[in-house]
């Protein structure tokens, strides 16, 4: 097990720049998910890390040693993909002690770490079976367990579970986190998909653009995002982010005007009259009322539990969760209330969160 440092890591091809000076810490036995929508250069990261993409500057560093320069293999670190890369005319036994046998390791040695990694991933019935006998999730276990063989440093995850269905996704979720529990190694795993960033990570780095826009602890995003971006990133559904302006400031409280509609809320530090704002409300957070801000209902979708509601505000939209089971179509007109003790507020230029 290992640390992994970045700083200011720069990827450029050609004249066009990808990754620019990203800052991250990992601590040791650390799960780490870099999250962030398609291109934001997730996954240049972790190949840099994993030295399967040339740094153009900056330095990676994994336990203490700086690794700019050396191979994927020289780097300790065992690498699990999105496509599995199984060889398909090797066994399950045989993919799994590859790389043990490519280092020379004697046949009995190779044989009994293979069985222990199998053991572990439920893998024993399956040994002599070869990949096209397995299903999705088994190739997907198969391609762990050749990484645990290895005994890595660090592993390093690329969106492996985007190939699988969505009850199967849920199920492996659970399985790699109890991996990384059993284990205790450096895990970096990268993702599109910020369910499985919320429930999967001891902390995570928010990617856009190439920038970090924030790290911390899934519940520190999900409570406290810094901007705009990661407000409307973290978090399913969404959250809704209205456009509106602060008209008064008295005392511990502030009037904001939206769509026309008044709010009274807690006065956040440094409002004042005058100034745009942009109003987060989480979906859970607002709730049907005698008054307030008034909604058309647009879509309704029960999910079972929950049921969520899509609205027309002015000419913004607007979710909502509710556990109740309110009956409602579309074309209704409601008053959705806000619980203002669990507002956000964000610069109505920058994006970046007031406090």
């Amino acid at each position: 097990m290992a640390e992994v440092s970045v700083r200011q890591l720069h990827k450029t091809y050609g004249e066009t720049a990808v990754i620019h000076g990203i800052d991250v810490d990992i601590a040791d036995g650390e799960f780490v998910v870099l999250v962030g929508p398609s291109g934001c250069g997730k996954s240049t990261l972790l190949r840099m890390i994993a030295g399967l993409e040339e740094i153009t500057s900056g330095d990676v560093t994994i336990g203490d040693r700086k690794v700019n320069n050396l191979s994927p293999s020289q780097r300790d670190i065992a690498m699990v993909f999105q496509s599995y890369a199984l060889y398909p005319h090797k066994t399950v036994e045989a993919n799994m002690g590859f790389s043990l046998k490519l280092r020379k390791i004697n046949k009995a040695e190779v044989k009994r770490q293979v069985a222990d990694a199998a053991e572990i991933l439920g893998l024993t019935p399956y040994l002599k079976r070869y990949p096209r006998a397995l299903s999705g999730g088994q190739r997907q276990r198969v391609a762990m367990g050749r990484a645990i063989v290895r005994n890595p440093q660090v592993f390093l995850f690329d969106e492996p579970l985007s190939n699988l269905d969505a009850k199967l996704r849920v199920q492996m979720r659970a399985e790699i986190r109890e991996l990384h529990q059993r284990l205790q190694t450096t895990t970096i795993y990268v993702t599109h998909d910020q369910i499985e960033a919320m429930t999967m990570a001891d902390k995570i780095v928010v990617l856009n653009g190439g920038h970090v826009e924030q790290v911390g602890s899934p519940l520190d995003l999900y409570d406290r995002p810094k901007n705009r971006f990661v407000a409307s990133f973290i978090g399913s559904p969404a959250m809704n982010l209205l456009n509106g302006e602060v008209t008064a400031v008295e005392g511990g409280s502030a009037t904001i005007t939206l769509a026309g509609s008044t709010l009274d809320i807690p006065a956040f530090k440094g409002l004042a009259a005058g100034n745009k704002i942009i109003l987060g409300i989480r979906p859970e957070h607002l709730k049907l009322a005698d008054a307030g801000l008034l909604a058309k209902v647009r879509v309704v979708e029960p999910t079972g539990s929950e049921i969520h509601v899509v609205l027309q505000f002015q000419d913004q939209e607007i979710t909502v969760v509710f556990r109740e089971r309110h009956m409602l179509a579309p074309g209704d007109e409601v008053f959705l209330g806000v619980e203002l003790d669990q507002v956000h507020l964000f610069d109505g230029e920058s994006g970046e969160r007031l406090d």
